[in-house]
């Protein structure tokens, strides 16, 4: 008899972890499983970032640290702030946290009350709808394209505002689509929120560094927007520090404390070394990971190369992130090597076990007509990836 609460037994599992977890059986079974699943570089963590931590260790950091962070890491996130988005948060406005993912769930549970609605421009990152869920929100799915670039407009916004409306969740670079909003679509967002008063903006921008247009913008910049958006960021991305878990948000007073007031309760500090070492990261200049950058534009160019030699991948080019999102629907209701591939789902499974590599369906960030397939692996990963994901539909 399951004793479980409805609460995990409705939650869904991480689709991102879960086909990672299938790739690594297939791996431990013998097979040479290639892994496009995962949003994590492949780069090591910068020596002046692990020299830090080992400097923190010998310096016997040990204790637990306060809730919010330590306070020379939050100076250096004001600094950060300032410097790279022009933002002047205050101290008690910043908040450290065991990852983003944290920062976003303790985001939901301070705000949330039951029925009230997040509207998620798909496709959207794949905890969004499930974080909202657990705090008992309704997640909106907006429903963007290829061909908008994936993009929610300000006439999509306003469509879908209801009374119920209670914030607006996006990153930027977006995970999975790797679009970027510029300032002049932000400002028509935040044209539509200026007659919502009562709505609250969550901006991620945990890609913010690795954008290849150039001229990251965050919401937080409009001087409207400033009092009612959470500017959500953290190190795993840019400085290629998945593992180390830490995240920050800049928020108004108010939010910051029920947040600090939340993750007391749940983890308190997060890790002490790992913090000494982001405060290191924070304060070196952004080009200190431009190699790591123009290694990913790289690759970019050279997966949607090979891609466009494969009919019915349809691909837009993605302005950041590490990752491409092509509609693959020309495949469904097709049968291949005795496989029907109804939706996405069958399609990133029938390349997992037919190519022998790891994607992730696009219905778990909210859309049915793509996959996403992370670069974030070498170009000799990238080129057989592709080349058996073109063998295995010829």
């Amino acid at each position: 008899m399951n004793q479980l609460s409805d609460r995990i037994n409705n939650l869904a599992t991480s689709a991102t972890l879960a086909m990672a977890a299938k790739a690594r059986e297939l791996r431990a079974e013998g097979k040479d499983i290639i892994g496009l699943s995962l949003g994590e570089p492949d780069f090591n963590t910068p020596d002046f970032i692990k020299d830090a931590a080992i400097e923190a260790i010998n310096q016997n950091y040990n204790s637990y640290t306060p809730v919010d962070g330590y306070v020379e890491l939050k100076e250096a996130i004001i600094t950060k702030f300032k410097r790279d988005n022009n933002l002047n948060y205050t101290l008690p406005q910043v908040v450290v946290s065991t990852g983003a993912k944290q920062s976003l769930a303790n985001i939901a549970a301070v705000m949330l009350n039951p029925g009230d609605e997040v509207i998620l421009p798909c496709p959207y990152w794949v905890s969004y709808s499930d974080i909202v869920k657990l705090s008992d929100g309704v997640p909106v799915e907006v429903q963007t394209s290829i061909d908008t670039d994936f993009k929610m407009t300000a006439e999509q916004l306003e469509a879908a505002i209801t009374p119920k409306t209670k914030m607006i969740w996006y990153s930027s670079p977006c995970n999975p689509s790797g679009s970027v909003y510029s300032k002049a679509e932000l400002r028509a967002l935040a044209d539509v929120l200026k007659k919502h008063p009562n709505i609250y903006i969550v901006s991620d921008e945990i890609y913010e560094h690795i954008n290849f247009k150039g001229g990251h913008f965050s919401m937080a910049e409009f001087e409207d927007m400033f009092d009612r958006t959470i500017t959500v960021n953290g190190v795993s991305k840019a400085f290629a520090m998945t593992g180390w878990r830490i995240g920050y948000i800049g928020a108004p007073d108010w939010i910051a404390r029920a947040c600090n007031k939340m993750q007391g309760q749940i983890t308190s500090g997060a890790n002490c070394i790992a913090q000494r070492a982001v405060i290191t990261a924070l304060e070196a200049d952004p080009s200190s990971i431009k190699y790591m950058v123009d290694e990913f534009k790289e690759r970019r160019s050279l997966i949607l190369n090979l891609l466009s030699e494969i009919d019915g991948f349809k691909t837009n080019e993605p302005e950041g992130a590490f990752y491409v999102f092509p509609n693959i629907s020309s495949y469904f209701g097709k049968t291949i090597k005795g496989k029907t591939i109804n939706n996405a789902s069958d399609f990133s499974l029938f390349l997992l076990e037919e190519a022998l590599v790891a994607t992730v369906t696009g219905e778990a960030f909210g859309n049915k007509d793509c996959i996403r397939i992370s670069y974030a692996a070498s170009q000799k990963e990238i080129i057989e990836a592709i080349k058996r994901i073109k063998t295995a539909l010829s």
